[in-house]
């Protein structure tokens, strides 16, 4: 195998490699599996978290495994300082950025008529607010790497659950906020979006076997599902921008 062949197989096994990469909200669920897949694709990988310290740090271990350059920063995507503050540290850290994943986010099942403007305003706080607070932080150093971002938004952002009125509503902004972002930063960054419909880890399969039941594909999705849409918007083309992919196994036709 010649040189230039080695080099082609091992940037197609590490597409990544040499990116900086920051995942809010990471340490542990689907953001876990999101950081360990660009870290096995290469990238050094930040993640942010607010409570679980514990699995922050244990998530770092394995990213490390991987071989990434891997930290953890504290963080509440809510609070415009704490933010700051995370992506000063991030940016230290790992040199640069050159792709942001929004991953933190809220859920809550609440009928429509009980939500309370505490429940409402909180639920924006997170899947909103956090994701546009962490982009315009990041927007410097994204800009300077012709870097990407990539928003988690949901199925029930294009269709509407009748339980999850504010979490719903919350990630169909976070949807426009994709398209309005990649139309505003472009042509230095792109901006896409993945919106996961009913994504299951573990034993909680079981519980949610009617969801696969009304499924085209016959299953629930998983996380790695989900990781694999990332990685597609995280290594494609930099030309697709303003974006959303569902990733639902069908379940929104």
């Amino acid at each position: 195998m010649s040189q230039e062949a080695r080099l082609d197989a091992r940037l197609k096994a590490r597409p990544l490699a040499g990116k900086r990469v920051l995942v809010t909200g990471a340490a542990k669920r689907i953001g876990k599996t999101l950081a360990l897949t660009l870290a096995q694709a290469g990238a050094d990988v930040a993640i942010t978290y607010r409570g679980s310290s514990e699995e922050a740090a244990a998530t770092v271990g394995l990213l490390r495994q991987a071989g990434s350059k891997a930290v953890a920063v504290g963080c509440d995507v809510r609070l415009e300082s704490s933010v700051n503050a995370a992506m000063a540290a991030v940016v230290h850290e790992l040199g640069g950025l050159d792709l942001l994943i929004n991953n933190a986010g809220a859920f809550q099942t609440v009928p429509l008529e009980t939500i309370s403007a505490a429940e409402w305003d909180a639920m924006f706080e997170v899947n909103t607010r956090g994701p546009f607070l962490v982009a315009k932080a990041a927007h410097q150093y994204l800009k300077g790497s012709r870097g990407r971002i990539v928003n988690i938004g949901s199925l029930g952002g294009i269709h509407p659950w009748a339980t999850h009125a504010h979490y719903c509503t919350s990630k169909a902004a976070l949807h426009m906020l994709s398209q309005t972002m990649a139309k505003a930063w472009a042509p230095e960054i792109s901006v896409n979006c993945v919106a996961p419909g009913m994504i299951v880890m573990g034993e909680l399969n079981v519980a949610y076997e009617q969801f696969a039941l009304k499924t085209p594909m016959q299953r629930n999705g998983n996380a790695e599902d989900v990781a694999a849409a990332v990685l597609f918007f995280a290594t494609g083309p930099h030309f697709i921008t303003g974006q959303l992919l569902a990733v639902d196994g069908g379940l929104g036709l």
